[in-house]
Order: C-alpha cells, then structure tokens, then sequence
C-alpha cells in the first residue's frame, strides 16, 4: 500500500507561542526529572484553551453550547478544501470566495497570511464575515478553518461570525498553520480533547493526501 503524504498544520507551543492578549503564557513545569532515584520525566502543561491551533467548542460562544468533551467528533475528520483568500483586504467577504471550489465540500480551511506569525501576536487578521459564514452553512458546510486566531475580529463584542456558526451548527478551527499548503482537497483530521466543561480545546491538525 502507498503511504498518502501527511502535512502538520499545527502551531507549536511552548513558552513563545503568541497567546490572546490578557491570557497567561503556555508554562511547562517538571515534577520530575530522569536521575539517580528516578526513572521518568514528569511534565505538567498550563496553557489557555485558545492558545495556538484549537478547536473552538459552541459553549465557548454560547452557554447552552456544548463543551469540548461532549462534541462530536465527525465534523473535524473528513475531506476538505484549502481556500487562498490573501488577496482578501481588512475581512474575506462573499467575493473574496471560490464559490466554485468550494462547492460540495463539508470542511472548508481559509488561508490569509502569506507568512503566519508565529512570534508575534496579529492584532489586525483578517476576520470572516458572516455572510460568508451564512453562505458556507447554506452550502452544507460543517466545519470553518482560518489561520487566524479568530473568525471575528479581535475586538468584536458581538461575535456575528461565531452566532452564524451557531446558527449552523458547524464548528471552528483556528490558528491553523498553511504556509506550506497548496489550495486544494485534502482529507482534514484535527480532533479536540475531551475536556470537561472545555469552551477550547488544543488540536494537533493534519491535512492527508487524498486517496488516489
């Protein structure tokens, strides 16, 4: 059998991961260290559910949403479709789109950065607007990727694009890495952690060559 090729689309963390403004740094502590008097290394991880690429849970934007833990896990395994909006301006809007392309896909990933960020917090990334979001649900879409933190902008108070979301009920992939990523059709796995009560959850996302 021909292996299909496999890209990580993950952020690394660790102590420079840029986080959410307002949120503690990801720390990595010892418990224990390989010596004289014991066999293993013991690490303990504090890292905000939003850090990095993670899987937004509907409690996050919603309390009657449900929490990591308790979210199906079909939406984030599938066929799904690499979409190059970088000529996009402040926001990807409706025109903004490959319509086109994107149709009859369940899982569509956004890529804005020509380069990602992964020193420094963006402040200024580029947003998904909701009608996009409405088109997408409309489409049958059931998972949104960006390589953005976000698919609202950082200061919104209104969280429109996350409502629609809701509206939906499709889920939210985000700070995925696409540099190396050709626009096209993949096969997405990128599951959330089981995290009771989680509005978030950390993701170690791969995209997989689609069987020929």
């Amino acid at each position: 059998m021909i292996s299909r090729r496999i890209w990580d689309i993950s952020q690394r963390l660790g102590a420079n991961t840029p986080v959410w403004p307002g949120e503690p740094d990801i720390v990595l502590n010892r418990l224990a260290e390989i010596g004289p008097d014991c066999p293993v290394n013991v690490g303990v991880i504090t890292v905000p559910l939003h850090a990095g690429t993670h899987a937004d849970a509907p409690f996050h934007y919603s309390n009657d949403g449900t929490a990591s833990a308790d979210s199906a896990l079909d939406p984030y395994v599938g066929d799904c479709i690499v979409v190059d909006v970088r000529r996009a301006g402040t926001s990807v809007e409706v025109d903004d789109c490959d319509w086109d392309a994107i149709a009859g896909s369940e899982r569509v990933l956004f890529r804005t950065y020509n380069t990602f960020p992964h020193a420094d917090w963006d402040a200024d990334f580029k947003a998904i607007t909701p009608e996009v979001v409405a088109k997408l649900c409309d489409a049958g879409v059931v998972l949104i990727g960006t390589d953005t933190p976000s698919l609202d902008p950082q200061t919104s108070k209104t969280m429109d694009a996350h409502k629609a979301v809701l509206g939906g009920d499709m889920r939210i992939l985000e700070g995925l890495v696409l540099d190396r990523i050709a626009p096209g059709r993949y096969e997405l796995i990128a599951l959330p952690l089981a995290i009771e009560g989680g509005d978030a959850s950390p993701v170690r996302a791969v995209l997989r060559e689609c069987s020929k």
